[in-house]
């Protein structure tokens, strides 16, 4: 696919002043020059042009928020000087696989004052000798070289330092919603008052229910109490009766004799 169809699809229908990040990797360039990239995008701040079989950057627009640009895998000898006037706030630049020979194509790159990381990995510039402390003393800018510092420490991935950014924004956020610390302190000394009182009215329930059962089973014990009497009671009339009954026949039987 032909670069100015690229743009335009990945364009999705947007005005191309609100693109920040356009990728058209493996596209073809036109005659080695860029395409259907005009300062319009004045937003962009990450451009994405790897294998598109580039030789020359002369046709590269004004983009003056870009911050990183990926140009890996091209034909691209020299003419890095564009790269200062046109995207002075560049901070990684990504040249690896193109056809850079020398220190004097790199020297160019001096004027990009806030470029911090720079690849030339897989370019000839690499076999010559001390090819790490001659980038470095030549660009005193960078911190990191082909994804390493002077002292060979690796270069943070982009996407853990924007998890870190994020990880203290939320840090930030949860204090914020967290409050005063007094204010929970507060409410934590409220809430054990407000325990204590339960408590209290249990225990109260408690000694109140036991003392209502002692009285229920006083009351049992009452009727029980009673109930015995009465059978007594029955018992004795039952006697009296029967007493009764004999003091009849035994006048009977004395009037007899």
């Amino acid at each position: 696919m032909e670069m100015k169809k690229r743009i335009t699809l990945e364009l999705r229908n947007r005005a191309p002043e609100k693109v920040t990040e356009l990728v058209l990797d493996n596209c073809r360039s036109s005659n080695g020059e860029i395409e259907g990239l005009n300062d319009s995008f004045k937003e962009l701040e990450f451009l994405s042009m790897a294998n598109v079989e580039l030789t020359s950057l002369a046709k590269l627009p004004t983009l003056s928020k870009l911050r990183k640009l990926e140009l890996s895998d091209n034909i691209i000898s020299g003419g890095l000087e564009v790269l200062a006037e046109r995207c002075p706030n560049l901070t990684y630049l990504n040249l690896s696989g193109n056809k850079i020979k020398d220190l004097g194509t790199v020297e160019a790159l001096q004027n990009l004052k806030n470029l911090k990381s720079l690849d030339l990995f897989n370019c000839e510039i690499t076999n010559l000798e001390d090819y790490r402390d001659s980038i470095f003393e030549l660009l005193q800018q960078i911190t990191y070289l082909d994804g390493f510092d002077q002292e060979d420490n690796e270069a943070p991935d982009s996407e853990d330092d924007d998890d870190e950014e994020g990880d203290e924004d939320d840090d930030d956020e949860d204090e914020d919603e967290a409050g005063p610390p007094g204010e929970y302190e507060e409410e934590d000394d409220e809430d054990d008052g407000g325990s204590d009182l339960g408590e209290g009215e249990e225990e109260e329930e408690v000694g109140l229910s036991y003392l209502m059962k002692e009285e229920i089973q006083d009351e049992d014990d009452d009727d029980d109490y009673v109930e015995e009497g009465g059978d007594e009671e029955e018992e004795a009339e039952g006697i009296r009766g029967e007493k009764r009954k004999r003091e009849p026949e035994d006048e009977g039987e004395e009037e007899d004799d």
